[in-house]
């Protein structure tokens, strides 16, 4: 399966996002789940080991997704809202039936699922419609740095990681429309709203 190597890492998944959480991710993810409505029905695909649930808004309810089960295992030990659900998920096929949620949010996570264009497809299909999408994702930065990326990506898919995704654009292509793009670290980071 193309996520088996997110359970092989999953016992160091954390120890290794320590020192970007400490100098950067931890504010940021802390910024992108603010936007999130308060009091909503909340999908997170690619939760992992549940480094966003203490950022979740007051009142948070829904479910975190997950492909991993290792990731998953880990992430039932964290706190997290009374009302939040874990489930392994495939972000391709979500497992919801239609407009089941308010919003929806991923933080790296497009970058390791095998076809973005289905994934944002199925959360544009779980979301209400006007519900809200974000995500903080890593992407291929514009400029002299995206031929690098390109580059690099040869040696990074090995691993499972696209360091190269067009993330917001695979968004907009797959109905949902892009409200605005922060870009952050000469635009390796995107913070990127969007509606459904």
């Amino acid at each position: 399966m193309a996520h088996a190597p997110y359970d092989q890492v999953a016992p160091r998944y954390d120890a290794a996002m320590r020192p970007l959480d400490r100098w950067f991710l931890s504010r940021w993810r802390a910024e992108a789940l603010s936007l999130l409505p308060e009091n909503s029905r909340i999908l997170e695909v690619g939760a992992g080991t549940g480094l966003n649930f203490r950022f979740y808004p007051p009142g948070s309810r829904g479910v975190a997704s997950e492909f991993s089960r290792e990731m998953l295992k880990l992430a039932s030990l964290k706190s997290r809202p009374e009302s939040l659900s874990l489930v392994q998920a495939d972000a391709e096929t979500l497992p919801f039936v239609d407009a089941a949620f308010d919003a929806g949010l991923g933080t790296l996570t497009f970058c390791t699922i095998p076809s973005p264009a289905k994934a944002f497809r199925e959360f544009h299909r779980v979301v209400k419609p006007g519900g809200r999408l974000v995500l903080l994702e890593h992407v291929r930065p514009s400029g002299l740095l995206g031929p690098v990326f390109d580059l690099f990506n040869v040696l990074t898919t090995r691993l499972g990681d696209h360091i190269n995704r067009r993330t917001a654009l695979y968004a907009g292509d797959a109905g949902w429309t892009v409200e605005r793009v922060e870009r952050r670290f000469l635009g390796i980071f995107n913070l990127i709203v969007c509606r459904a």
